[in-house]
């Protein structure tokens, strides 16, 4: 039968199309994503289901995910922004991202550092006020919003004045691209101690404070070590330390003893699975084993004004690798985000990030963009129960 052309081209289409890939491949490369996705329960809690298709339409209830906050972080997409334009057909640079993101249906970016391409417009470094305000305008050309930034957190304490420039210098290109967070994609400490932790909120208070008098909220992205057991009680270790745990995690701690109003975090739900699976028990002060799984969507919800943001990230169970989970693109896994959004609340607050670390490929230059668009569709997908 001859192809028709009365109907509009599907998404899929558009995509292979723009990224100048042909059907067969495009359609074998979706096949075998496809089979990467097991259904398979979230370790220690229970059984969850895959993420809704992109076939959910407007009549199977209500998008979790408002049009206008659907994001992706750019280091999914780092290696197109990162390589050669003259190399490739394939969009490659900022301005070039941004235009392809926006096709797909991305309103939100979250960028994870300001460099390029040296060859692409504008060069290879944007990390200042000039290289902000032209990200700025072609942000603007697509439609698209920066939410936030993984950037520069300074590392000493108290801080040195060589730190305290170089982040107001952040706090300057924050402002110029109009994003109201500014953030860190690493944790407060990666102590297990409480007077590092407590060491922690006070830089953290510091530099809250600075950002807020700048108009901006300052944030801490946190992967699985983050989530594990303080160590606050029992015998001392031969320095001194504690070896022993109330129970209470580490970033739990942080959010107790910091301000809600100058401090702000962003959760990234793959780790946050990761660490359900992994820290479960804990040697409690007494001496005795005890089991507390985590939830986080319960964290988020007992503090969820303090989550602006989240990493949409998904992953398929694999508990040979210490883990529990392998990623893979955003709604092909097994992590129930239909219910983690809908115990979370405030639809219109929360801005999600698809974010997948392992979608540039060595082999295949146009995956992470494919990838991308499958994220934003699965996002755009997910409907309430």
């Amino acid at each position: 039968m001859n192809e028709t052309h009365d109907t509009y081209p599907t998404p899929d289409d558009r995509l292979r199309r723009s990224l100048g890939i042909g059907r067969r491949r495009f359609l074998s490369t979706c096949t075998a994503v496809a089979a990467g996705a097991i259904a398979a329960p979230v370790l220690g809690a229970a059984p969850v289901a895959a993420a809704p298709r992109p076939d959910a339409g407007p009549g199977k209830g209500h998008a979790l995910v408002p049009a206008d906050k659907r994001g992706i972080i750019l280091y999914t997409v780092r290696d197109a922004i990162g390589r050669d334009p003259g190399s490739t057909t394939l969009p490659s640079g900022f301005r070039a991202v941004f235009e392809q993101l926006a096709r797909f249906g991305y309103r939100q970016v979250e960028f994870a550092g300001y460099g390029q391409h040296a060859d692409a417009p504008g060069g290879a470094n944007l990390e200042s006020a000039a290289g902000a305000r032209l990200l700025r305008r072609w942000l603007d050309a697509y439609g698209l919003r920066a939410q936030g930034n993984h950037g520069f957190i300074p590392g000493s304490w108290p801080l040195t004045t060589a730190d305290l420039d170089t982040f107001k210098k952040h706090l300057e290109i924050a402002n110029i691209l109009g994003m109201p967070h500014v953030g860190t994609g690493g944790d407060p400490t990666n102590s297990s101690y409480r007077a590092d932790w407590d060491a922690a909120a006070d830089k953290w208070h510091a530099l809250g404070e600075i950002a807020r008098r700048a108009g901006l909220k300052l944030y801490t992205h946190n992967h699985d070590a983050a989530y594990g057991f303080l160590l606050d009680g029992g015998p001392l270790d031969d320095q001194g330390r504690p070896t022993r745990s109330s129970g209470i995690r580490k970033l739990e701690y942080f959010l107790s003893v910091t301000d809600p109003r100058l401090v702000w975090l962003e959760m990234d739900v793959f780790w946050a699975h990761v660490a359900q699976y992994k820290f479960r028990t804990y040697t409690a002060h007494d001496g005795s084993t005890r089991t507390r799984v985590f939830d986080p969507a319960g964290l988020v919800e007992r503090h969820d004004r303090r989550y602006p943001l989240f990493h949409a990230k998904d992953g398929v169970v694999d508990t040979t690798n210490g883990m529990g989970y392998d990623m893979v693109p955003f709604g092909t896994g097994v992590i129930d985000y239909t219910t983690f959004f809908s115990r979370v609340g405030h639809r219109t607050y929360h801005n999600p990030m698809v974010e997948q670390d392992n979608a540039p490929s060595s082999t295949d230059p146009a995956q992470s963009l494919r990838h991308a668009a499958t994220g934003y569709r699965n996002l755009a997908a997910l409907r309430r129960a």
